[in-house]
């Protein structure tokens, strides 16, 4: 007779993997996250190329200095599906002096793991990067970003309320949920 638990197996994950973006990711990440759904967290709509350009310049200078970075998640076959991992908590507000880590993955990637996979390879490469904590900032209402700091054993630790989206206008501000992870 076997003794029964409660723990269930761990899902499998789709093998990933993550590169420090290029210059021509720029162009992948605005194609990709062009879409209402994927940026309804980030305001709403889509960001202009120059944006993703500075992003994606400023994420090489993280891995050249820190060792990490949000990098672009490759998917099995070697296709960008999105980004994934680490950079200092850039705002005045929230857990400011923070290692903030984070995903956003194109539609198409969406429900098949694709992120819980990115987020545990982030985790793991800050752990031997020797980053001794992370936070994560999620929206109260992305309930899939959620589920990814759970899977990740994140503990829900603070919420925010945002400043507001629009200036002067306080019905934009948002309620964020800040999760914690131990790394060492």
């Amino acid at each position: 007779m076997t003794e029964q638990t409660d723990t269930l197996p761990a899902p499998l994950l789709p093998a990933v993997e993550l590169r420090v973006p290029t210059h021509e990711d720029a162009f992948v990440w605005h194609r990709l996250f062009d879409d209402p759904e994927v940026m309804e967290f980030f305001g709403g709509s889509s960001a202009e190329l120059s944006m993703y350009e500075e992003l994606t310049a400023r994420q090489r200078r993280h891995d050249a200095e820190r060792g990490y970075c949000l990098w672009t998640v490759l998917d099995e076959g070697g296709t960008p599906i999105g980004f994934a991992g680490a950079q200092p908590w850039p705002r005045d507000w929230g857990p400011t002096g923070e290692i903030e880590i984070g995903w956003r993955f194109a539609r198409t990637a969406w429900g098949k793991g694709y992120a819980s996979a990115a987020a545990r390879a982030t985790v793991e490469r800050l752990r031997a990067a020797g980053v001794p904590s992370v936070v994560a900032m999620v929206d109260a209402g992305n309930e899939r970003s959620i589920a990814v700091t759970r899977r990740l054993g994140m503990e829900r630790a603070e919420t925010f309320t945002t400043p507001p989206r629009i200036p002067g206008d306080d019905g934009s501000r948002r309620v964020a949920h800040c999760f914690r992870l131990v790394l060492r």
